[in-house]
Order: structure tokens, then C-alpha cells, then sequence
């Protein structure tokens, strides 16, 4: 099954060039979910950010489900959701987390 995604790719700006790839998931690219929840990790590769990101209400199954994710340019990622870029400097085996508006390290 091929995948609708919300955004058009055209339109993205520049808003988070040069971190490399991530991985998120269909909640926020196919559903338009807001990124709820972020974390960094050691990264796979060379190109890689070590950047995760979830909408934050992704059961297990789904999370576990590799139809569900895909691994996207952190730019395409900011242009979902604009807030997570002040946090993309942050180390691996930092985690945030979105209350309201606003995201808390966790």
C-alpha cells in the first residue's frame, strides 16, 4: 500500500538543514499529528541524526510495525511540526517530551 502523505514535499523550507536523516513514524507524516515525543540516540550511520520522533500516542504494535515508520531528512521533519527544531542541537540520549505547546526534557 502506498502512502499519502499529508505534506507536499515542494513546499518544505528550510528549517532544519544539514542534521541528516531520522525516523518517525505515519502518525506524523500520513495522519498530521503533532511530534509529541523526541528522543536522540547514537546514530545507525553516517548520514544519520539519532533523531526519533513519535506523535506520542502510538501503541507498541505500532511502533514495532516497520510500515509505520520511515526514515526522513530531519528538514522534512521540522516542516511537519516547525517546534522541534530549538531542540535538534541537543545530545544523544536526550528525550522530550510536548506538553501543550511547549516541549520538556524528560
Amino acid at each position: 500500500m502506498e502512502k499519502k502523505f499529508l505534506n507536499d514535499g515542494a513546499t518544505f523550507k528550510d528549517l532544519a538543514v544539514g542534521f541528516g536523516s531520522c525516523i518517525a513514524t505515519d502518525r506524523i507524516t500520513v495522519d498530521g499529528r503533532p511530534v509529541g515525543f523526541m528522543y536522540r540516540e547514537e546514530p545507525d550511520h553516517d548520514s544519520d541524526s539519532g533523531w526519533r520522533f513519535f506523535a506520542g500516542d502510538e501503541t507498541d504494535d505500532y511502533a514495532n510495525d516497520p510500515d509505520n515508520l520511515e526514515i526522513y531528512d530531519v528538514n522534512t521533519i521540522a516542516n511537519y511540526d516547525p517546534g522541534i527544531t530549538p531542540h535538534l542541537s541537543a545530545p544523544a540520549g536526550t528525550e522530550f517530551v510536548r506538553e501543550g505547546q511547549v516541549f520538556k526534557k524528560v
